[in-house]
C-alpha cells in the first residue's frame, strides 16, 4: 500500500502489538446474509488494484500468506472481477492450497453485454480461479442488468452459483442502483461508502434494509484519500472510547456502525493489514453519537 497507509499505522504499531494475541482470539462479528440467513465475518478482502499482480510464486507469496492470515483470524469473504487484471489467475494460485476453497466465501462479477459473452466470462471466471462453483457473482457496474441478471439466476438454478448481486463504486450511479434494487430481486448490492462519502447511507443502504439485500460496501478508505486526510494526526478521543488501535480500524468501524452494511472489503495485500483491519470487526461498534462525533471528527480535517 501507499506510504501514507504505512505511516498512519506505523504511528500506532506498539499498542496493537501489547494486545494482538488476545484481540485475535476475539470472535469476529459476524452479519446475516438477509436472503439466507447464512452469517458472513463483518470484513472481507477486496482484490482491486492490490491483486493485479504477476501470477508467479514469488509475487504471489505475500497474497497467499494474506489470505492464509485473514482465513486463520476468521475471515471468509473475498470479492474480485474479471476486469481486476490478473487477480482471479492469482486466486486460483493461492486457492489451490489444500482445504482452503472450503473456507472462502468467493464473489466475482460479469461485466459483458449478451447471454453468451456473459456464459462465456462466467467460465473464464472458474478457469481461471479454479473452482466449480462461485458463492456470489454479481453485475458489476449495473452493465445490461435486466439481462446479465436473468443469466445469473439461471446459474443460480443450476447451483453454479449461490448469490446474485450488482455492483457500483462511485456517487454518480447511486440513482441508477436504486432503481435496479427496486425493480429487481437481488441477494447483494455492492457501494461506495466511507465516513467522508456517505451518500450511499442516505436511500440506497436503507432501501437493502428495507428489501432484504445484503450489502458490501468498497473503498472504504476512500482509495486512500482518508489515510492521506489524517496522516500525522492522532487518533481522536472516540477512537480510544471504541478500542481502536490505528486509523483503518477507526474507518471501518464506523462504516460496520451501520446495522444494514453486511461486509466492507478494504483491498488487504499484507499479512499486517490483515490483522490490522479484521480488528476493526471485534469489540464494541459505534453509538449514534459516537457516529456523529467520528463524522464531525473526519469533516473537520
Amino acid at each position: 500500500m501507499p506510504v501514507s497507509r504505512r505511516a498512519v499505522i506505523a504511528a500506532a504499531a506498539l499498542a496493537p502489538l501489547a494486545t494482538r494475541p488476545a484481540r485475535a482470539a476475539e470472535l469476529l462479528i459476524r452479519r446475516p446474509i438477509p436472503s439466507t440467513g447464512e452469517m458472513l465475518p463483518a470484513i472481507g478482502i477486496g482484490t482491486s488494484r492490490r491483486y493485479e499482480v504477476e501470477p508467479t510464486p514469488d509475487t504471489v507469496a505475500p497474497l497467499r500468506e494474506a489470505v492464509q492470515t485473514f482465513v486463520s483470524l476468521g475471515g471468509s469473504m473475498i470479492d474480485t472481477a474479471p476486469s481486476y487484471g490478473t487477480a482471479e489467475d492469482v486466486l486460483g494460485m493461492i486457492l489451490a492450497e489444500p482445504g482452503l476453497r472450503q473456507k472462502i466465501f468467493l464473489a466475482t462479477k460479469v461485466d459483458t453485454q449478451g447471454r453468451d459473452a456473459t456464459l462465456a466470462e462466467f467460465e473464464r471466471s472458474l478457469k481461471r480461479m479454479k473452482v466449480d462453483t462461485i458463492d456470489l457473482v454479481a453485475v458489476h457496474n449495473l452493465i445490461d442488468a435486466g439481462e446479465n441478471l436473468a443469466v445469473l439466476r439461471d446459474l443460480k438454478r443450476g447451483k453454479r452459483i449461490r448469490y446474485i448481486g450488482v455492483t457500483v463504486w462511485r456517487d454518480g450511479q447511486l440513482d441508477a442502483l436504486e432503481a435496479v434494487m427496486k425493480r429487481e430481486t437481488l441477494d447483494f448490492i455492492q457501494v461506495n461508502y466511507a465516513i467522508d462519502n456517505r451518500a450511499a447511507a442516505e436511500r440506497v443502504i436503507p432501501l437493502a434494509a428495507d428489501r432484504g439485500v445484503a450489502v458490501m460496501t468498497n473503498v472504504p478508505f476512500g482509495r486512500d484519500r482518508l489515510f492521506k486526510a489524517v496522516q500525522g494526526k492522532e487518533l481522536p478521543p472516540v477512537a480510544t472510547d471504541l478500542g481502536c488501535a490505528s486509523w483503518p480500524q477507526f474507518f471501518l468501524k464506523y462504516v460496520l456502525a451501520n446495522p444494514a452494511v453486511t461486509c466492507p472489503i478494504p483491498g488487504m495485500a499484507k499479512a499486517a493489514y490483515v490483522e490490522d483491519n479484521l480488528g476493526a470487526a471485534r469489540g464494541r461498534l459505534p453509538d449514534p453519537a459516537q457516529r456523529k462525533q467520528m463524522e464531525t471528527f473526519i469533516d473537520a480535517v
